[in-house]
């Protein structure tokens, strides 16, 4: 394996680090995220400026948001001069994507190796913020990108498969081991592919709500769903009418339903008088 870069720095716990530093995956990476001349790239944290490098030597104009000081401080000397780089010094997750892409009057690739600690509500904030974006390639823990591609009845589905392919079509592209890494983590990682769009359509006013019967249908998974979805405060008999009338089983459980039937379920149920609540932010959907 060829080590990209003599620069090391200590990884910081507290920011789930794990600096990929394999020549052959960075070019990999560069290939399957089709990366171009004149590229938008936007990469969230860059660490040591492995994958940094591979992208500016592809020609593409990066932002790259980094939380560490100190790693942002590096980067900064490393790449002085380097005219399509821009580094910004933040929490990604406190980031406005859509403020960023309009300001600038583009959309962004965005091509990076994720924190681990981040993964779950970064993603969420992909999918919330996905107008600001042309697409997403990503590294991230193999559990989770089984768990953006996983199909309904399978152990690995739940609130973030559902909600994921809502906005988007999530490909596995290929798995990398910890060999790849510095420092090497305990699990294999996962390239993936997001193509913004795609599934059923969620009407904006309605997304609030549709949170809140994907979060009830999954908050108790030993439960039927008729009595997973009663904590959204509707009466017995108005919930099982609007299950009944999107032809799925109350005795169902919530695992099993398909984003159709989640997409037909809400817009039954408001329809019926439920509230759509409010659309929600990263912290309200869980990981898993």
């Amino acid at each position: 394996m060829e080590i990209a870069g003599s620069l090391f720095m200590y990884p910081k716990k507290r920011y789930g680090q794990h600096f990929l530093v394999d020549k052959n995956i960075l070019r990999k990476i560069i290939s399957v995220a089709d990366i171009g001349k004149g590229e938008d790239v936007l990469e969230i944290g860059p660490g040591l400026g492995c994958l940094t490098q591979a992208l500016l030597e592809s020609g593409a104009n990066v932002k790259a948001i980094e939380v560490d000081p100190s790693l942002a401080k590096e980067l900064r000397r490393r790449f002085c001069g380097t005219k399509n780089l821009e580094l910004i010094e933040a929490d990604a997750l406190r980031v406005s994507f859509l403020e960023l892409s309009e300001r600038y009057g583009k959309k962004f690739k965005v091509v990076s190796n994720l924190p681990y600690n981040i993964s779950g509500p970064i993603l969420v904030k992909f999918m919330e913020e996905r107008d600001a974006f042309s697409g997403l390639f990503l590294m991230l823990q193999k559990e989770v990108a089984q768990r953006l591609t996983a199909r309904p009845g399978t152990k690995d589905y739940g609130i973030l498969s559902v909600f994921t392919k809502a906005y988007a079509e999530a490909k596995r592209e290929f798995d990398v081991s910890s060999q790849s890494f510095r420092p090497k983590p305990k699990v294999t990682s996962t390239f993936v592919s997001l193509k913004i769009g795609g599934g059923a359509r969620i009407k904006k006013e309605e997304e609030g709500f549709f949170k809140k019967v994907v979060k009830s249908a999954f908050g108790h998974r030993r439960k039927t769903l008729f009595n997973a979805l009663k904590s959204l405060g509707m009466e017995s008999g108005e919930l099982e009418k609007a299950l009944k009338s999107c032809d799925i089983d109350p005795k169902r459980r919530g695992e099993t339903l398909s984003l159709e039937e989640f997409v037909k379920l809400t817009g039954y149920l408001l329809r019926l008088g439920a509230r759509a609540g409010g659309e929600g932010g990263a912290e309200g959907i869980p990981e898993t």
